[in-house]
């Protein structure tokens, strides 16, 4: 079941009704997010169950899946699996699909968090963008632009950044920042809205690049508890 909600007063998120509208439709008037609303037929619980995943993350290639012996169910969210990740391998994408348990923490976070559980914007040379469907429960969510600053621009943040840097707030702390990943970090202003990407659901994100004509869309991986049962996401 799609578990998408969306908020009206947020205009940045386009939804489309078919995949040739997710990968023809531009990101323009400021739009950095596009989802594909789906709800999608299958147990994907059932080949969660049968992956013998590590801890942290496990990929599941095509040959994996169509090892599993599964249930009429089972096999109807395994299609689903193979034939998405086809139609993305035919639109020039490399999808990978992913058991996740966890993903790494650091060991003695500083002043920013870098890891994806912080909420985030994906950065690259040049142009792209990020694909990703969650297809069970926790997903992914998303930070309103109107709502997020980056953390290295929170003046306690930045004072803690600069001691450690030991320098002056010049070129070159802009360049560690950069080069540390610091600078793509947000922090919710109070009372942000987190709006989940739901299951089933394909989405397609801006990217933080030189010259991308609208801002990068900020998101997070969803909190992983002890004893939860592990995430199936695809992402490219």
């Amino acid at each position: 079941m799609s578990l998408l909600k969306l908020p009206a007063d947020y205009p940045r998120i386009r939804v489309v009704q078919s995949l040739q509208e997710l990968v023809t439709t531009s990101f323009v008037d400021g739009i950095n997010a596009l989802c594909w609303a789906r709800t999608l037929p299958g147990d994907f619980g059932e080949v969660l169950a049968l992956v013998a995943a590590r801890e942290g993350i496990t990929t599941l290639d095509d040959a994996l899946l169509a090892r599993l012996h599964l249930s009429a169910a089972g096999q109807i969210a395994r299609d689903v699996l193979l034939e998405d990740q086809r139609l993305l391998r035919a639109a020039g994408l490399a999808p990978v699909l992913d058991c996740i348990r966890g993903y790494p923490r650091e060991e003695e976070p500083g002043p920013v968090p870098i890891d994806v559980y912080s909420f985030h914007v994906d950065s690259a040379p040049v142009e792209t963008d990020t694909w990703l469907c969650s297809y069970t429960a926790p997903s992914s969510e998303l930070l309103r632009n109107d709502e997020a600053q980056r953390r290295v621009d929170v003046p306690e943040t930045r004072a803690a950044l600069l001691a450690e840097f030991g320098g002056e707030d010049d070129e070159d702390f802009r360049e560690y920042l950069n080069a540390c990943c610091f600078d793509l970090h947000y922090a919710p202003r109070p009372p942000a809205r987190p709006v989940s990407f739901g299951v089933g659901n394909l989405w397609r994100i801006a990217v933080e690049y030189p010259g991308s004509p609208v801002p990068p869309c900020i998101h997070r991986a969803p909190t992983t508890l002890p004893g939860q049962a592990p995430r199936l996401l695809l992402i490219s």
